[in-house]
C-alpha cells in the first residue's frame, strides 16, 4: 500500500514508440449467455511465439483503452524491461448497469441481473477461446483482470469467484458502494449491506490470491458517514480490511494507489496504468 497519495498530473505523451504493440478487434463473437455479440480488443507483441507463455491481462471496460493509454502504457514498459510481453484483452461494455456487477445477487435497484451471465462468459467461453488462439500462461498467477468503476467491481468478482482461471485483480475507482439496500434507508448498514465487501467476508482465503485498488481524492464528493473522507476511499479501505482480516497482507498481497487530486475519469485511470501493469507483471524483489 502507498501512505502519501500521488500528485496528480499530466499522462507521460511518450509519442509513438519503436516497439509497439499490435491491436485487433473481434466483432463476431457470439455468446448464447448475453444472448449477444461480444466485441474485444487483443493487443499482442509484434511478434508472437508459440514456444513461449505470455502472461494475460483482461480488461473490463475495453472501450476505454485508448483513453487510457493501455497500449502505449504496455509498449513502453515491455521496451523498459519493467515488464515482460504479455497479451492484453479488453472487452467493450454493453449494458454495464447490468452485466456489471457481483455475480451472486443484483443491487437493491435491479442493477446487475447479467453479472453471473458476464462472468460465466468470461470464465466458459472467453478465456478458452484466448487459450486456443494464443499461447497464454495456464499459471493463474500470471493472469489479472481489470477495470474502472463499475468495471472494476466485476474484475474483483470475477477473480474472487474463480481463482483457478485468475490470480490478481485490479481495481480503478472501484464502485464498492453496490449495495443490497438503498443507502437512504433507515435501516442501511455499510457493514452488511455492501455488496463485495459482504462477499468477501463470508468467503473463504484463497492461497496466492493479489489485489490491487487505485482511488483519487477527486473521485467523488459524497460522503455517507460524514467523516470527512469521500465514499469511494472509505469503501475501498473497508473492502482492503475484509481481505486484510481474511488473511491477506497488505504490501504483499495487496496494494493500494491513492492518486491527489485525481478524478473519476480515463485522465487518472492513465496515471495509474503503468503503476498497475508494474505491479501486476513485473520482477518482484
Amino acid at each position: 500500500m502507498i501512505d502519501k497519495p500521488i500528485e496528480a498530473s499530466e499522462p507521460n505523451d511518450t509519442g509513438e514508440p519503436g516497439y509497439s504493440y499490435h491491436s485487433e478487434k473481434l466483432t463476431d463473437i457470439y455468446t448464447k449467455l448475453l444472448q449477444r455479440n461480444v466485441e474485444v480488443e487483443i493487443m499482442t507483441p509484434p511478434e508472437i511465439y508459440k514456444d513461449r507463455s505470455y502472461p494475460l491481462l483482461l480488461l473490463n471496460d475495453g472501450q476505454d483503452s485508448d483513453a487510457v493509454k493501455v497500449k502505449e502504457a504496455v509498449s513502453k514498459l515491455v521496451t523498459e524491461k519493467s515488464i515482460p510481453e504479455i497479451i492484453v484483452v479488453g472487452v467493450m461494455a454493453a449494458d454495464r448497469m447490468q452485466e456489471y456487477g457481483v455475480g451472486f445477487r443484483s443491487d437493491y435497484f435491479g442493477r446487475g441481473k447479467l453479472a453471473k451471465a458476464y462472468s460465466e462468459f468470461v470464465i466458459t467461453e472467453l478465456v478458452p477461446y484466448l487459450q486456443y488462439k494464443y499461447p497464454i500462461s495456464k499459471l493463474s498467477s500470471e493472469r489479472a483482470m481489470a477495470g474502472y468503476s463499475l468495471g472494476g467491481l466485476s474484475a474483483i468478482d470475477i477473480v474472487w469467484s474463480h481463482p483457478d482461471s485468475f490470480g490478481k485483480a485490479g481495481v480503478f475507482s472501484g464502485s464498492f458502494w453496490w449495495r443490497k439496500r438503498d443507502a437512504k434507508s433507515v435501516f442501511y448498514s455499510d457493514y452488511r449491506d455492501r455488496l463485495m465487501h459482504l462477499q468477501v467476508r463470508r468467503g473463504k482465503f484463497k492461497p496466492g490470491m493479489k489485489f490491487w485498488f487505485q482511488t483519487g481524492t477527486l473521485d467523488e464528493h459524497n460522503d455517507r458517514n460524514k467523516n470527512g473522507v469521500i465514499d469511494s476511499i472509505d469503501d475501498t479501505m473497508d473492502l482492503i480490511t475484509e481481505l486484510t482480516a481474511k488473511g491477506y497482507r497488505p504490501f504483499h498481497d495487496i496494494q493500494y494507489l491513492e492518486i491527489k487530486d485525481g478524478k473519476h475519469n480515463q485522465e487518472t485511470w492513465a496515471q495509474a496504468m503503468p503503476y498497475f501493469l508494474k505491479w501486476a507483471f513485473g520482477k518482484r524483489d
